[in-house]
């Protein structure tokens, strides 16, 4: 039988889940005009950033560690393409194509992640 602690517990925590997801989305489109910046980092360290808006042709990145990480860049999208890491999960983790997204080589200590970057037209920033 069902107890009204254990529906109220239900409640809280689907109204928990909802503001997360609210706030996400709220998050990832808070500004339409900003620009799409991959930011690549090995050990901490940025060794390349990307604007994904301006690649024109695809682009292999190596990053040698004590793994290698490939990454392929596109126009518009960045992910690790493949690893020779054991678990995988940064090429299982897939395409990065908008603000926020991030994808980590824990055993290289490589980091992908897209930022933004604000764009000024005609005097006004977005």
């Amino acid at each position: 039988m069902i107890k009204k602690g254990d529906i109220i517990l239900v409640v809280a925590v689907s109204a928990m889940v909802l503001v997360g997801i609210l706030g996400f989305n709220f998050y990832k489109n808070t500004h339409k005009g900003v620009r799409k910046i991959a930011v690549i980092k090995k050990d901490n360290e940025i060794i390349r950033t990307i604007d994904l808006d301006n690649v024109e042709n695809p682009e292999r990145i190596t990053v040698e560690g004590k793994y290698t990480d490939i990454i392929l860049v596109e126009k518009g999208r960045i992910r690790f393409e493949n690893a020779d890491c054991p678990d995988l999960v940064c090429v299982k983790t897939g395409w990065l194509s908008e603000k926020g997204d991030l994808a980590v080589c824990l055993p290289n200590q490589t980091i992908i992640k897209i930022e933004g970057e604000t764009e000024e037209v005609d005097g006004i920033t977005y």
